[in-house]
Formats: structure tokens, C-alpha cells, sequence
């Protein structure tokens, strides 16, 4: 057993999702998103170093040597998955592990929406889902592909790095392929997914030009296009995509978003008020005539406005700090937590106030 493996175990057993394991610091665990260092030594450059290359195959050795970074999945069997990230810095080597559950969440088990349902049964176009790192993209992710496979009889094509939930035959067929293993590249497994007759198509995350513009080309070829995007809000997802395409086409590219854009997901991570654990804060942009007139005459600055008035119209749409004053009004989340994430904090601040001493 590699020695890694007992601060994994850990872990796995603390309900922590992250172990950060760095030369310099003693190994560091996120719990709840707080990080609490371990009752173990500061970790040296040596011996962080044989820590971590205990736990990677001569090619992954070999891969590090040369790019001085390294993504892969690493299983610990009986204990859990774990998505890793090998790096070197001032100190030396370290390596990040985020744990990947075991089981695949419903809708229902993360309580999102209906909204969020109706996304997954669209047959075409674009869903995007966003959020900060560690906010859950993936899970939700990883739950509407669940509730694709579980309803309908598709061919869904993963593009994943690396692949973190693995989804078993139920209805539909899923093919999945991470890249640096599969494929080399996500765009290169997008060009070839085009060609193996997919229904539907998900993307890990846009991360480029090419991958966006590609990701974009296969939604209007009729294919539902479920992907993640690193930005904090459903407008700024918006102003991601145009803004990375040349001066030249984004008026081209904002008339196709507001086409085959469908909906996005834009969520945050907040304490639970007097437990442990955390609860999803999710913003919810549908598409709809008056969406996609911002996004075609370039008013997406709009869009924040838009979500706050749209919130109680019953269409399933909502802003964020409506998800949050529902999370406070429930006695989910503390008020300070939730103001500290608001889109427009006041506002919020104001709400909760106004709300009865006990609820």
C-alpha cells in the first residue's frame, strides 16, 4: 500500500472532499470548505516527491518529468476515486486530490428545481453549467446525464479529464472518454464525436476557442450539448463565450447563442446553518423570447437584472440571491453566509431582515 494512501483514507472517512499534499506543508485537508492541516510533519522536497511518485505509473513518472504537471484519476479500492492533479512549485512537488463519490446523485438527492429536470429532457441545443471550482459542476453534471440514462434511450458521448463518475448502461448507451488517455485533446474528440451518431454530447469544461466553437457547431447540428464553464453567474457564462471569439465573429456567435443556449446553471456551495455538510445555491437562466433578445443585441449585462424580476413569474427561472433568501427563509444556510455570496448583497440583506424572527 502506498504510504498516500492512509491521509486518502482519511479523508474518505472525514467526509473531506479535497487532501492538499505539498512539500513545504503538512498535508491539508477541505472539510465543509475549510482547509484543516493534519497532525503530521512539514512535508520536505524529497519526501513529498516519493510520497506522490509512489502512487504513479513509470508513464505518469515520465509524463511529470517532462510537462512538470500531471491530471489523472487515481482509485483506492474500497476507499473511493480520487481526481488528482500533480504540479511543481516553489517548494517543490505537491499534488491535489478531490474525492469523487462513489454513488451518482439524482436531481432529487441534490434538490434542485424542477427546472433543472426540464433542462435534461431537451433534445437539442446547449446546457451550460457553472460555477466556481469545487461548486459541484461535475456532480450536476454527472446527475442530468443519470437522468437522461435513467428516462430516455440515447447515445450520450462523454469528453472527460479526467473521467470522475462512471455511468453504467440503464436506458440509454454512454460512451466515455477522457482525454490524454482516450483521445488527445478535447477538441480532437469533438470533431470525432460528431461522427459516432451522438444525442447527446458532454463536455467536462469549454476551455478554449477551439472547444467552444466546436461545442457550439455541434448543438446546431441537432445534438444536446451539456457542458461546464469556470464563471460565477449565467450572464458572465455568456460573456465568456462571446468574448473568446474573434472581434470578427461575435455577432455571428451572440445570434446562435440566443438560438440553441436552453438554459444555464450557475451554482454556489454554502455552510449549512447549525450542521455539517453544504447545500447547493443554484441560479437558473431559461431560455425565452426576452433572453434571447439580450443575448443577439448584446445586452447580456441585462441578464442579472432580468433573473431578479423573473424569479417569482413561476417560469422556473431564478437569480441566485432568490435561491439564497429561499435557503435562509428554510433555516438552511445563515443569513451572513448567504448575503457573502449575493449577487447584489444589500438587497439581500435587506430581505432577510424583513423576514420574521422565527421561522
Amino acid at each position: 500500500m502506498a504510504r498516500l494512501d492512509s491521509f486518502l483514507r482519511l479523508v474518505a472517512e472525514q467526509h473531506a472532499s479535497d487532501l492538499h499534499f505539498h512539500a513545504g506543508n503538512p498535508p491539508i485537508i477541505r472539510y465543509d470548505g475549510e482547509l484543516t492541516p493534519l497532525p503530521f510533519r512539514r512535508l520536505g522536497r524529497d519526501e513529498a516527491r516519493r510520497f506522490i511518485f509512489e502512487i504513479l505509473t513509470p508513464e505518469q513518472r515520465q509524463q511529470f518529468d517532462e510537462k512538470r504537471e500531471l491530471d489523472l484519476l487515481y482509485e483506492l479500492p474500497d476507499v473511493g476515486r480520487f481526481r488528482t492533479n500533480v504540479l511543481e512549485q516553489t517548494n517543490g512537488m505537491g499534488a491535489v486530490f478531490r474525492i469523487i463519490p462513489r454513488a451518482i446523485p439524482s436531481l432529487d438527492e441534490l434538490q434542485y428545481p424542477p427546472a433543472v429536470r426540464k433542462l435534461s429532457q431537451h433534445q437539442n441545443g446547449m446546457v451550460l453549467v457553472c460555477g466556481p471550482t469545487g461548486s459541484g459542476k461535475t456532480t450536476t453534471l454527472a446527475a442530468m446525464v443519470q437522468e437522461i440514462n435513467r428516462t430516455q434511450q440515447k447515445h450520450i458521448i462523454t469528453i472527460e479529464d479526467p473521467i470522475e463518475f462512471v455511468h453504467p448502461r440503464i436506458q440509454s448507451v454512454v460512451t466515455q472518454r477522457q482525454v490524454g488517455e482516450h483521445t488527445e485533446t478535447f477538441s480532437a474528440a469533438l470533431r470525432s464525436a460528431l461522427r459516432e451518431a451522438p444525442d447527446v454530447l458532454v463536455l467536462g469544461e469549454m476551455r478554449d476557442l477551439d472547444t467552444i466553437g466546436l461545442a457550439l457547431n455541434a448543438a446546431e447540428t441537432g445534438v444536446l450539448v451539456l457542458a461546464t464553464l469556470h464563471t460565477n453567474s449565467a450572464a458572465k457564462a455568456m460573456d465568456r463565450i462571446i468574448d473568446v471569439m474573434p472581434e470578427e465573429a461575435r455577432e455571428q456567435v451572440r445570434g446562435s447563442l440566443s438560438v440553441l443556449v436552453r438554459g444555464v446553471i450557475s451554482q454556489q456551495l454554502c455552510r449549512r446553518a447549525n450542521a455539517d455538510g453544504r447545500v447547493g445555491a443554484v441560479e437558473i437562466l431559461l431560455q425565452n423570447y426576452a433572453v434571447s433578445h439580450m443575448i443577439r443585441d448584446n445586452k447580456v449585462h441585462q441578464l442579472e437584472g432580468y433573473l431578479q424580476t423573473a424569479s417569482n413569474d413561476g417560469s422556473g427561472a431564478q437569480s441566485l440571491d432568490h435561491s439564497l433568501f429561499t435557503l435562509v427563509r428554510d433555516g438552511l444556510v445563515e443569513g451572513p453566509e448567504a448575503v457573502a455570496m449575493a449577487t447584489f448583497p444589500a438587497q439581500l440583506k435587506k430581505r432577510i431582515e424583513e423576514l420574521p424572527a422565527e421561522r
